[in-house]
């Protein structure tokens, strides 16, 4: 098999809008590296969750930003999964790429890999998410982002599994609408 992928088909753009050339994969891919220290700690000695999503959201945010040439905001964080718990002296890698691109959204997903600061053994995987930004311009609205060229297999299969997490993303979202409309229509105040 190769490792150069056809272009994802466009989405139907508006009249105005012209379809931006698209930017393969590892235009924008990122590592972000930050050692944990005691600041970091939960209650319990270790570092605290929060500490962890803010680094995600962070490498993802640059990430999202490199892609579509600008600001990009944090839409929504799926799935965060924290494997193995994080110490005061991890040095903590965020690994970071762009793994589908709608007209002003993109899914940017992240890799959590840590290794102790003073051992020279592989990095563990710690964690992992998967985040949507969307584009914006000047004003906060939304803006149409170049679309996302996988360049290998594994960049394929990421793409297509992205694909599925917005399918499922969309038909929760419209399910929950519905319920919520029944509800209100029966009476029912929220």
């Amino acid at each position: 098999m190769t490792d150069q992928a056809p272009a994802p088909e466009p989405e139907i753009l508006g009249e105005t809008e012209a379809a931006l050339p698209g930017k393969p994969t590892s235009a924008s891919r990122t590592t972000l590296s930050h050692i944990m220290t005691h600041n970091d700690t939960n209650l319990l000695g270790t570092v605290h969750g929060g500490v962890i999503m803010k680094l995600v959201d962070d490498a993802a945010g640059a990430v999202a930003g490199r892609h579509s040439g600008g600001p990009a905001v944090t839409a929504s964080m799926d799935e965060m999964a924290f494997l193995e718990p994080v110490r005061v002296g991890d040095l903590v890698h965020v690994k970071a790429q762009v793994n589908w691109t709608g007209r002003t959204s993109m899914e940017v997903g992240v890799r959590v890999l840590a290794e102790r600061w003073n051992e020279s053994t592989p990095p563990t995987q710690v964690g992992s998410a998967y985040l949507v930004f969307a584009a914006v311009d000047a004003d906060g609205k939304p803006r149409t982002v170049p679309p996302v060229i996988p360049e290998t297999d594994r960049d394929r299969r990421r793409y297509q599994e992205a694909q599925i997490r917005r399918t499922h993303r969309l038909a929760r979202r419209r399910a929950i609408k519905e319920l919520r409309e029944k509800r209100a229509a029966e009476g029912f105040e929220d």
